[in-house]
């Protein structure tokens, strides 16, 4: 089918689309539009990556705004929203609208309301619909991205639940659901009463084996010379063959330790490779890279990059993994060794994919287990970029010959697991029908049985009265902690219920949060309230290393009386390791607000830049509804509990908070600034300008930008010179206190004392 002949679309899309080079549709592609996509009829698409699900999203979401219709793309991390927005604001052009949210749970439901198409993860399109977000009635159409993730215990139950909001909510919503192969897409359409297109076809052809002693053992039977040279690795000989075919590899391992070493060692082979000019504009991205962080994890990846390699997991900030991706889309990184989080949606093709580690550590289990076939077929999908590559090659390795075999009639040969729903867990299912409650979509008990048989676990299940049982006992739990009331069959929300459900947490850490908070007052220290959040499930805490049990019990004795709640017996053992678990969590928040250095707390704390910025953003969250909840019972602590959160989200003392909070000014630079005797906003807004742009290093911009912030009645920099009296300590940078001498600490013991 050519795109000239399709309807019901916006005027000029068609001929857009040829423009851009889209002249006919993909086999998948075509077949959506017979089954009515662009009609207006739900469907799930099952097709292997690069074979053109985007643009199914794409031809009914227009087509649902020319109808008049709100669209919803929903996507299963943050960092896909921005990519997806900015590849849908291309038809713009065409007079509609596109915005993303990703951000507070409570915020943007009125300004979305003003766009045709929204772009949000899950959690934010469920906390919208807790919010009362009256565009929500508006929408024609809802896209799920990578739907086959339902089968995520940790994230599945709340993309089920949505969807099933939203369709209860929406008479005739049309729901496009975009997955992976998978072996039940059936069950998948027959749940949302959808279409279906499962196909195995692809762009450009995906050929998939095993290499084995000097050979790569493809599935179609042939077999390829690859030799690997004396003291070489297979992945090295794998990444040496195809730099010399002019192509990028991408490597799965199972760990951030393998994924960082890996990339440390491939470097060498890919260095070998790079022209001059290549080498510069990696100097460049490493450069860009250490302004980021300047944690030993920030050096050694930009130390990689400056050799044309790279790693990629979640121990990295935001800003590194964007930086590595945008250098491997652009050819400049021409080998990423990553852990299989870059394998879910990410857009990073490669010309091979290596799946080094097939294996990973489970806890439950006790040891090393084999990934699911369908995780390593996502990681077989990113072979292969469309109009760049002649082919895409996925490759397991062994070095075994007993091993070959195994592999391929275990992942070569073998066909998706089918996906299950997580839902009918008891932690999956408190939040949800808390907020299927408070949001008046069940009133009765009745109601609420009849609301969760809209989702894929009751369609899977044949456990009677499973669901029902787990309900049942959600239900005893959220009456307990007085988060609902109820009457014979009848079921309300508390005014706590009601908050609880807006804010986003967890009822148990709701609980748990404010059976704490009773025992907080006006002068808990901050230490108390990070342990607080530290222990809810919202939180994942530090583990504990070997030897942390000593140090954190010799700081928890220390420090008992600044910690709310009552300490566990130390043999109550899972109770107690979980408590000093999370004063390991809180402590790290503490050096945070310290102002410690981010290489000291990741060195500390064995964590990345991307781990510190994790826990302070849970942290100032969980902290935020702390908050609300202390205010709505009217407790003493809030303002402790207020300048907790606010030091958390900028990192800083106490005497930080006001200049911290200008626009553009942050942890260092606010140090920078009060050690030169700018010590608030007030000051900010009438201070010499030459301080200021010494303080700030002579960066002009910079400083007109932050006295603008401030309100400084003329904060341009022309002609101004920096006062050198100013400029940064050379060497207070780099103290333990990032600036604050040693000896203006509080008293109070911290983990530096005991080490």
């Amino acid at each position: 089918m050519r795109v000239t002949e399709l309807t019901g679309l916006p005027d000029g899309v068609p001929e857009h689309l040829e423009g851009e080079g889209i002249e006919a549709l993909y086999p998948p592609q075509a077949e959506a539009v017979e089954r009515g996509v662009t009609e207006g009829e739900s469907l799930v698409a099952s097709v292997p990556t690069a074979s053109g699900k985007t643009l199914i999203a794409e031809l009914a979401m227009l087509a649902a705004v020319e109808r008049g219709e709100k669209a919803l793309y929903i996507v299963p991390l943050r960092a896909l929203a921005g990519e997806k927005a900015s590849a849908f604001e291309r038809f713009e052009r065409f007079g509609l609208s596109v915005g993303v949210s990703t951000g507070n749970y409570e915020s943007d439901g009125e300004r979305l309301a003003n766009n045709d198409v929204i772009v949000a993860t899950s959690e934010k399109v469920d906390s919208l619909v807790r919010n009362g977000a009256a565009w929500v009635d508006r929408l024609g159409c809802v896209v799920a991205d990578e739907v086959h993730l339902v089968d995520d215990a940790h994230r599945g139950p709340t993309l089920e639940v949505t969807l099933a909001k939203l369709r209860a909510r929406v008479e005739d919503l049309q729901t496009v659901a975009l997955s992976a192969t998978v072996g039940n897409a059936d069950e998948l359409a027959a749940w949302l009463d959808a279409e279906l297109v499962d196909s195995d076809w692809r762009p450009i052809e995906l050929r998939t084996g095993v290499h084995y002693g000097q050979a790569l053992h493809l599935d179609d039977g042939t077999t390829k010379e690859l030799p690997v040279e004396r003291g070489e690795s297979q992945t090295a000989a794998i990444v040496r063959d195809t730099l010399h075919d002019d192509g990028s590899t991408l490597v799965f391992v199972n760990s951030r330790r393998n994924a960082e070493g890996a990339a440390k060692r491939l470097a060498a082979v890919v260095e070998k490779e790079l022209t001059d000019d290549q080498r510069v504009e990696l100097a460049s991205v490493a450069e860009e890279i250490r302004a980021v962080s300047d944690t030993e994890t920030s050096e050694t990846l930009a130390s990689a990059v400056e050799r044309g390699a790279a790693f990629h997991h979640a121990g990295l900030a935001k800003e590194h993994r964007e930086l590595v991706e945008g250098a491997f889309r652009d050819r400049l990184v021409r080998t990423v060794c990553a852990t299989p989080t870059l394998a879910a949606g990410v857009n990073t093709p490669a010309r091979r994919v290596v799946v080094r580690d097939w294996q990973r550590y489970d806890g439950d289990a006790g040891g090393m287990q084999p990934l699911d076939v369908l995780e390593v077929h996502q990681m077989f999908g990113r072979a292969g970029r469309p109009g760049l590559d002649p082919y895409g090659e996925a490759v397991l390795v062994t070095d075994d010959h007993d091993g070959l075999e195994g592999l391929f009639d275990k992942y070569i040969y073998a066909d998706p697991e089918p996906v299950r729903s997580k839902l009918a867990a008891e932690p999956a299912l408190r939040t949800h029908v808390l907020a299927t409650i408070a949001t008046g979509f069940a009133t009765t008990r009745s109601e609420l049985l009849e609301f969760l048989d809209g989702t894929l676990y009751a369609e899977q299940t044949d456990e009677a009265g499973r669901l029902a049982s787990v309900t049942d006992d959600v239900l005893a739990y959220l009456d307990a902690n007085g988060f609902v009331e109820r009457d014979d069959d009848g079921i309300r929300a508390s005014e706590t219920g009601h908050l609880v459900s807006r804010l986003y947490v967890d009822p148990m850490s709701a609980a748990e949060m404010i059976h704490g908070l009773r025992e907080a007052d006006a002068d808990t220290t901050p230490l108390g309230f990070y342990h607080l959040v530290s222990r809810t499930p919202d939180m994942y805490e530090l583990y504990l290393r070997s030897g942390d049990r000593e140090t954190y019990t010799e700081i928890l004795y220390e420090r008992a009386d600044e910690i709310p709640g009552s300490t566990p017996s130390e043999f109550s053992e899972g109770e107690f390791e979980d408590w000093l678990a999370a004063l390991k969590t809180a402590t790290l928040m503490e050096d945070w607000t310290e102002e410690l250095d981010e290489d000291r707390i990741a060195e500390r704390y064995g964590v990345g830049p991307g781990d510190i910025r994790g826990k302070t953003e849970t942290a100032e969250w969980l902290l935020g509804a702390a908050e609300r909840l202390a205010g709505e019972l009217d407790l003493d602590c809030v303002r402790a509990v207020r300048d907790a959160r606010k030091r958390v989200d900028y990192g800083v003392r106490e005497e930080l908070l006001d200049l911290a909070g200008v626009r553009g000014v942050g942890r260092k630079r606010a140090r920078r600034l009060y050690r030169a005797g700018v010590e608030d906003r007030s000051d900010l807004r009438n201070a010499d300008k030459a301080t200021v742009l010494g303080a700030l290093r002579g960066r002009r911009k910079t400083a007109e930008s932050v006295l603008a912030a401030a309100g400084h009645p003329n904060p341009e920099m022309d002609d101004v010179a920096a006062d050198p009296a100013a400029a940064p300590d050379a060497d207070g940078e780099a103290s333990g206190r990032s600036g604050v001498d040693a000896e203006e600490g509080d008293g109070q013991a911290s983990l530096g004392d005991f080490e």
